[in-house]
């Protein structure tokens, strides 16, 4: 599928955890490298966000990577969410919004949210009552206005867009044929998350 970018979003302080988060090693590879690698395999380029004076670990050489820093730190996942979109030319339509602790994001994920964002500006997903902007497919030219427009307002939350754009909600039912665990969704904030993860990569490589 063509027009497909992403952006990966690893700027955030990994208070919960207790160190970065991108540099954690998860099989045979460290995080942020892994999801690199899986949103690369349908997204050309990835965008990696991070903070200005953040150290990142090497980077696939098989994937079309543009690392940006975002102009403020720590300003969440909004700003990040910005600074990506600026970085992608006008071609890059449709983007893809992740977190570096994915490690077991689905590609078909991403392109599944293509197939079903049809002319709406977001396709989010929402799961057990939560909605998940960092699982998210945006169209790069009327999400970057309005996410410029609610950081100037200080209104700093991603959900705040479903407010002033188009927006398709994709339930679960509908992610299960790519994803049927929706594995996509598990993200590592704490160290307990962490080892919890690498037990189910042990068990699905055993």
């Amino acid at each position: 599928m063509t027009g497909l970018s992403a952006v990966v979003l690893c700027g955030g302080e990994s208070r919960r955890m207790g160190r970065p988060k991108a540099w954690l090693p998860f099989g045979s590879e460290l995080l942020l490298p892994r999801v690199v690698r899986l949103v690369g395999r349908v997204a050309d380029p990835v965008v990696v966000v991070a903070s200005p004076d953040q150290d990142l670990p090497p980077l696939p050489g098989n994937v079309n990577v543009l690392e940006r820093r975002d102009p403020v730190p720590f300003r969440g996942p909004l700003q990040g969410l910005s600074s990506g979109l600026a970085a992608l030319a006008e071609s890059g339509t449709l983007v893809y919004a992740t977190g570096t602790d994915a490690p077991f994001l689905q590609p078909g994920w991403v392109t599944r949210l293509a197939e079903l964002i049809g002319d709406d500006d977001l396709a989010i997903p929402f799961v057990a009552g939560q909605y998940h902007p960092l699982a998210a497919l945006y169209r790069r030219s009327t999400v970057l206005p309005a996410a410029d427009a609610l950081l100037a307002a200080g209104r700093l939350r991603p959900v705040f867009l479903m407010e002033r754009l188009r927006t398709r909600v994709v339930t679960a039912d509908e992610l299960r044929p790519v994803d049927p665990t929706l594995a996509t969704l598990l993200n590592l904030n704490t160290p307990e998350d962490y080892e919890r993860a690498l037990a189910q990569e042990r068990s699905d490589e055993g």
